[in-house]
């Protein structure tokens, strides 16, 4: 036998015992901090996952109970979106909806002395398109023609108003009519801050 076992079986008992309680002592300290400690880390991470698993699936089944609900309101807010780009064109509408507000003029018995339309100016997501116009007709022709432009589907402001040199033609008084017609439109990328 090897001399030194040998000489520590002739050591008296409450040294052997001591010996053996500290190796078992390493033993369980070398299991616990070499591979328990790391398991118990691993599994508070894996419950702090599940937990916050568990709360995704609570909040997703919220979501999924209310998606009629959800899908109601996209429509609503859909229908809504529609019916707000109907009343701001884009560029390729402006042209038509320029030459409607002239043949109103026209159908409203005005003569058209000066249609211009002035550059757009950018305000956001939505562009001013001014459009100058210089009338001559009757006082009831211009009100009739403001009413067939308050009437169109498109947005278009009457302002800028003038009514000046009254003359009686024909029994019939005409006024010459100044004002700016303002039509906006929409834009699909805004450029920087909005103009005031």
């Amino acid at each position: 036998m090897d001399p030194r076992v040998e000489s520590f079986l002739r050591r008296p008992v409450y040294q052997r015992v001591l010996v053996l309680v500290l190796l078992m002592g390493l033993v369980v300290a070398g299991f616990y901090y070499g591979l328990y400690q790391g398991q118990l880390e691993e599994l508070a991470n894996l419950d702090r996952r599940l937990g916050s698993l568990h709360s995704k699936l609570a909040e997703n089944q919220r979501i999924a109970a209310n998606l009629p609900k959800f899908r109601a309101e996209y429509e609503r807010l859909q229908t809504q979106l529609n019916a707000a780009l109907s009343e701001l064109p884009d560029k390729k509408e402006i042209p038509k909806l320029l030459r409607n507000i002239g043949k109103l003029a026209s159908e409203q018995g005005l003569d058209v002395l000066q249609f211009r339309p002035s550059g757009e100016v950018n305000k956001g997501f939505y562009a001013e398109v001014p459009v100058n116009l210089k009338l001559r007709g009757s006082y009831h022709d211009v009100a009739l023609f403001f009413d067939a432009v308050s009437r169109l589907p498109r947005i278009v402001n009457i302002g800028q108003l003038n009514m000046a040199q009254p003359r009686d033609t024909a029994g019939r008084t005409t006024l010459s009519v100044d004002c700016r017609a303002t039509t906006f439109r929409f834009v699909d990328s805004p450029k920087g801050a909005p103009k005031r």
